[in-house]
């Protein structure tokens, strides 16, 4: 069994980019990847797709998530899930925003199970 602390975790993160959102890998397996992310105000994770289902989990604060539908308020507490292909992204308004995000399977695998068309 392990045991994680989002917030602590996302306390410690860091980001490449000064402009970017701080991310850290809480979990890592073949069947999901546990990310949590510290997205500061103005900060923004864009539109993107993933081949694996991801499950957004607001732990602190509150910001917006992005879908093919457009944006929607979420806060801590929330779950928003998508499917794969689907796209996603989220930002913070005003307000810190830590973000645990699901994503099953993890990514390497997704992309080596996907059909080929």
């Amino acid at each position: 069994m392990n045991t994680y602390e989002p917030l602590a975790l996302a306390a410690d993160a860091t980001s490449a980019q000064s402009d970017r959102p701080a991310s850290a890998i809480m979990h890592e397996g073949p069947d999901v990847r546990l990310v949590v992310f510290r997205i500061e105000p103005g900060q923004s994770v864009a539109p993107h797709v993933s081949a694996s289902t991801v499950i957004l989990s607001v732990v602190e604060g509150s910001g917006l998530v992005s879908g093919a539908e457009g944006e929607r308020s979420v806060r801590a507490g929330d779950v928003v899930t998508y499917a794969r292909s689907e796209l996603h992204g989220m930002r913070a308004l005003s307000h810190l925003f830590v973000v645990v995000a699901i994503i099953a399977p993890s990514p390497g695998v997704a992309e080596r199970n996907r059909p080929v068309h």
